[in-house]
């Protein structure tokens, strides 16, 4: 039972990093999380109270790093102040001779934004900042539901954003600064994609006035989890705040909803009743409700026939495309790739975040996977999946074979030979 969102208590007995992802950010037993916790209410856990900081993920000498030197462009960086995001010009600049785009970010222009109050927020960290990259795909894997990470950089005093919700679950791990966080119950509840909080902007106001339901300080190691809906603003205490946002892109019923109806419709295109015309009706386009009413009924009844057709298999079919896309593999490194490749004494470990699953048709098998597709003979399948599920050694495997599934991507080379060497 989590205590209340008022009071909310700080875990205990947490591993230090190297455990899973999910485990270090609340400070409990991922199912407990689950049952308790999970879509229902914010939970907040301490540094102070557990063996942990954030420095291993991110930091200052990294903001530098992508303002600086790495050519990031719009939209992987943006800045806001007074609660509207700046125009991109205020913060870009062409990159000189042989890099002449436009958009890359001028650190100068930056730097003068930032000391006049401005919030930087880089953008897609999963995808350009490697420990942070590493660590969204543990968090997705331990929850099922995709993670982006953005950075949030904001001078002392100073706040980015006003009072506002996300349409997405979120954990807010402090960096370095401190940032004092208000927190309000929702004005709609598990909101869905496509009803951000401008659709009630009157409403958020409105809300933004009453008295916080938690307000806390967060400080270098500190995790606040809130659910999708939770209004919230943050204010930069003292020196330079930096946060990371891990938003949990929910899977939601309403996604299985969709795959259902995509499927009924299908099914009233592949029946000739669902295809009929409806019937003349003299007047034109002034139909009555009435003139409805026959066919309304009919479709009704195909409906209702095509929901009892479609099986749960059918609608987690559905779903596994939209999955796959949702996130990346592990990244690997190309020409190291392809060099072990064609060596015989390379180490080989499964590599993770593949959401693979198999197709059979006749003698031959395919593995589906956000790498793509890739074809063996029956009486190789059991083997593959040993290996990819990691309780098979890759070296048991033929020469050959091996070395497809790693020109397939499939296997990376094992930091350590032991690892290579699970049954």
């Amino acid at each position: 039972m989590t205590d209340s969102p008022e009071n909310p208590r700080s875990g205990t007995d947490l591993p230090a990093a190297g455990s899973p992802a999910l485990t270090r950010l609340v400070g409990m037993p991922p199912a407990d999380f689950a049952t308790d916790v999970w879509s229902r209410a914010p939970w907040l856990t301490r540094a102070a109270d557990l063996p942990r900081d954030f420095s291993d993920l991110f930091g200052p000498d990294g903001v530098d790093e992508l303002v600086s030197r790495r050519g990031l462009r719009t939209p992987f960086a943006r800045m806001a102040k007074d609660g509207a995001t700046l125009p991109d010009r205020q913060l870009t600049l062409g990159g000189g001779v042989g890099a002449g785009i436009g958009d890359q970010l001028s650190e100068d222009r930056v730097l003068r934004e930032f000391a006049s109050g401005a919030t930087l927020v880089l953008q897609a960290l999963h995808r350009t900042w490697a420990p942070v990259q590493e660590f969204a795909g543990d968090l997705a894997d331990d929850l099922g539901h995709p993670v982006q990470v953005n950075a949030y950089v904001t001078p002392p005093q100073n706040q980015g954003f006003a009072d506002h919700y996300d349409v997405h679950d979120v954990f807010v791990l402090q960096i370095a600064g401190e940032k004092r966080w208000r927190i309000r119950p929702p004005v709609l509840e598990a909101p869905l994609r496509d009803q951000p909080w401008e659709q009630h902007r009157a409403a958020v106001e409105q809300a933004a006035t009453a008295e916080p339901l938690l307000e806390e300080t967060l400080r270098p190691g500190d995790c606040l989890y809130l659910p999708r809906g939770y209004l919230h603003s943050a204010t930069a205490l003292g020196g330079t705040s930096i946060h990371l946002t891990m938003g949990v892109h929910t899977w939601t019923r309403s996604h299985v909803a969709d795959v259902l109806l995509a499927r009924v419709t299908e099914r009233l295109a592949d029946d000739v009743e669902g295809r009929r015309s409806l019937p003349i009706a003299p007047g034109g386009s002034g139909r009555s409700e009435v003139g409805f009413g026959d066919d309304a009924e009919i479709v009704r009844s195909l409906v209702a026939k095509a929901l009892q057709d479609i099986g749960v298999d059918e609608i987690v079919e559905g779903l596994r495309a939209p999955v796959r896309s949702a996130q990346r593999a592990e990244a690997l490194g190309v020409l190291d790739q392809m060099g072990q490749a064609e060596d015989p004494a390379a180490t080989w470990r499964p590599r993770r975040h593949l959401a693979a699953h198999w197709e059979a048709r006749g003698d031959e098998c395919t593995l589906v996977s956000r790498v793509g597709r890739f074809l063996v003979t029956a009486d190789k399948r059991d083997a593959v999946a040993e290996v990819l599920d990691g309780i098979r050694n890759p070296a048991d495997l033929d020469e050959e074979l091996r070395r497809r599934l790693a020109i397939a991507g499939l296997l990376i080379p094992a930091d350590d030979p032991a690892e290579g060497d699970r049954t």
